[in-house]
């Protein structure tokens, strides 16, 4: 995948603003986002190896709280100091909560099928708290421009656009501008 591009999603849900840019070539993809929210703000920076899997993140908060997770690129995660973290084996993909940027990751990287069903381990990151868990989540592509996300008892039919960058997720974010 190549791609060098700027977004802007609004957030309904927590009344966000984000911007973010995605720089990807063959070797590996970078990604760096701004989320401004009510009572926050944050700074994300992502990067995903030759294979699409996502390989480091960090989050740093205005206030100064930082929180940096590793990974092997084959389901193994560390945190900023080394120290595995066993609740994550097997993620091979992050979920930052508060951005829709993170769904983009396995939709670029998974073969689809429509009306097929994929299930995916991810590290799902509160970008707000500074917590992480392990979340089972499935996305099913419907066509084209269409993805059904389930995680839990929680689902939303995602639009995306020729990028694979969603464009609206009903009730949760749009694009700003």
């Amino acid at each position: 995948m190549i791609l060098d591009r700027s977004i802007r999603w609004k957030g309904l849900y927590l009344e966000t603003l984000e911007h973010c840019h995605v720089h990807a070539r063959d070797r590996d993809t970078r990604i760096r986002g701004t989320v401004i929210g009510p009572d926050f703000g944050l700074f994300y920076r992502l990067r995903l190896d030759e294979n699409g899997h996502t390989r480091t993140v960090r989050i740093e908060h205005t206030d100064g709280r930082v929180l940096e997770l590793f990974a092997d690129g084959a389901g193994a995660w560390s945190d900023d100091r080394a120290e595995p973290l066993p609740a994550l084996r097997g993620c091979l993909d992050v979920d930052i909560w508060p951005t829709p940027m993170t769904n983009s990751l396995p939709i670029w990287r998974t073969e689809w099928t429509d009306g097929q069903p994929v299930r995916f381990a991810m590290a799902w990151v509160d970008a707000t708290e500074m917590t992480y868990k392990r979340s089972e989540q499935v996305y099913t592509r419907l066509d084209a421009t269409r993805f059904r996300y389930q995680s839990g008892d929680f689902e939303r039919v995602l639009d995306v656009d020729g990028d694979g960058l969603a464009v609206n997720y009903p009730g949760i974010f749009t694009l700003a501008g």
